[in-house]
């Protein structure tokens, strides 16, 4: 019987051939213009996502400079409280602040201890330090960040950033320096040029350019630059243990706010998570993310009222039919199946079609040059072609279709065979 019943439903969708044909091209655009859309949607979001969330690390443990919780004249008092002399009138004068580095106290230990962590994915040590570049007369102020380069790139992305150079040539190179484009651009070097480079305590080395970092960010490229964590220890004239900050880089980034409290309470220093450094960029990810996901299912379920009026208007005109077949013995369940299958069939035809649509829609955004000069390593529209995309667009026209046939269906079902013959 299921399949007499798919034979009839095969023949009602050839009788009405034109209009089946164009409900499925109705589902078929649907849902390329879904995945094609949440592809270019989502791979914008990542391309943005990235720019602030590849120099972020999942948590940033480092060493805060912080005034004293108890003052002097605080502590004087309570002194004198103590005492019992409370009538007296404490002076202090030519206080000094606190001598404290920058370091994180124990900084390999640390590692260690977070290499054993089975919820750490990777870790990768840092020394940041302010210095001085030397242009003629003139200095520019700038920021060095002595990294473990492999380390970096495998954490937080740093090779997609670097113009004229790899990871390996950092990583390889004693005195070479990764100038920020916009401060290169200020102080008009290139690719093999020496530049001077003065610390604060009024050392001065020469540093040898071997590469440029742009990440979009002019703010960020106008005073960055990186060399080896060796490098920017023997500038400091610091020992291989002094590190400024540990970046951690977790297996689940959901963690991070919880394990930042942990290692600040573990370790005593101060850990900053991803989703605290990152609160507005979050927010606005969030937003872009929901437009995309609302354009999406608004275009599937047009299509699906697209496939209720075309089924609708079929019965109507097909009511000779369904009185024919439920005076032969049919049911009304048969008749109801008989238009779900309808429906069905023209939902897994659009589907099919979706599919190479989209996925051709996907590839020829993807193949579209894309030049901007905030980011030269993107050289096409960014798209990102996750399979999940695919699979919702099928599911979706599926039940989508399926609900659109289900009415008028319900609604051939209950068609009276005696009265529709009566009337002719």
């Amino acid at each position: 019987m299921n399949r007499l019943l798919l034979s009839i439903s095969a023949t009602l969708l050839r009788a009405r051939m034109r209009q089946s044909v164009v409900a499925a091209v109705g589902v078929a655009m649907s849902i390329g213009m879904y995945i094609a859309l949440s592809g270019f949607m989502n791979g914008l979001n990542g391309l943005l996502d990235g720019l602030i969330l590849n120099r972020t690390p999942h948590i940033r443990i480092y060493n805060e400079i912080q005034p004293a919780e108890q003052q002097p004249l605080e502590l004087q008092r309570l002194i004198q409280r103590t005492a019992g002399d409370d009538l007296a009138h404490p002076f202090i004068n030519r206080i000094k602040p606190k001598s404290d580095q920058l370091a994180v106290r124990n900084a390999l230990g640390i590692i260690d201890a977070l290499r054993k962590d089975p919820r750490v994915d990777g870790i990768a040590p840092k020394v940041n330090a302010q210095v001085f570049f030397n242009a003629g007369t003139i200095e520019v102020n700038g920021a060095v960040n002595g990294i473990d380069a492999l380390e970096e790139d495998r954490l937080l992305h740093f090779s997609e950033y670097l113009i004229g150079c790899t990871v390996t040539d950092l990583a390889a190179s004693a005195n070479g320096v990764v100038l920020g484009k916009g401060l290169a651009d200020k102080m008009l070097v290139g690719l093999g040029d020496a530049v001077q480079v003065s610390t604060i305590a009024g050392d001065r080395f020469t540093l040898k350019v071997i590469g440029f970092y742009q990440s979009g960010m002019a703010d960020f490229d106008n005073v960055t630059c990186f060399v080896t964590l060796a490098t920017a220890q023997n500038l400091l004239a610091k020992p291989r243990s002094w590190i400024t900050d540990i970046q951690v880089r977790l297996k689940d980034l959901a963690m991070a706010p919880a394990m930042a409290k942990e290692y600040a309470r573990r370790f005593d220093v101060e850990a900053l998570d991803i989703q605290t450094a990152n609160a507005q960029f979050e927010t606005g990810s969030s937003v872009r993310s929901l437009i995309s996901y609302v354009v999406s299912v608004v275009l599937l379920l047009v299509a699906g009222f697209g496939i209720y009026n075309i089924l609708n208007m079929m019965i109507y005109e097909k009511l000779d039919s369904i009185a024919i077949l439920k005076a032969t013995g049919f049911s009304g369940g048969d008749v109801r199946v008989i238009f779900i299958n309808l429906s069905m069939i023209i939902g897994a035809f659009g589907a099919a079609g979706g599919l190479l649509l989209g996925g051709l829609l996907a590839v020829g955004i993807d193949r579209i040059p894309f030049h901007f000069d905030a980011l030269p390593t993107m050289t096409t529209y960014p798209v990102d072609h996750n399979l999940k995309y695919y699979l919702i667009g099928v599911a979706f026209a599926l039940v989508t279709t399926f609900i659109a046939g289900l009415f008028p269906a319900r609604k051939a079902s209950r068609v009276d065979p005696v009265e529709i013959i009566r009337g002719k």
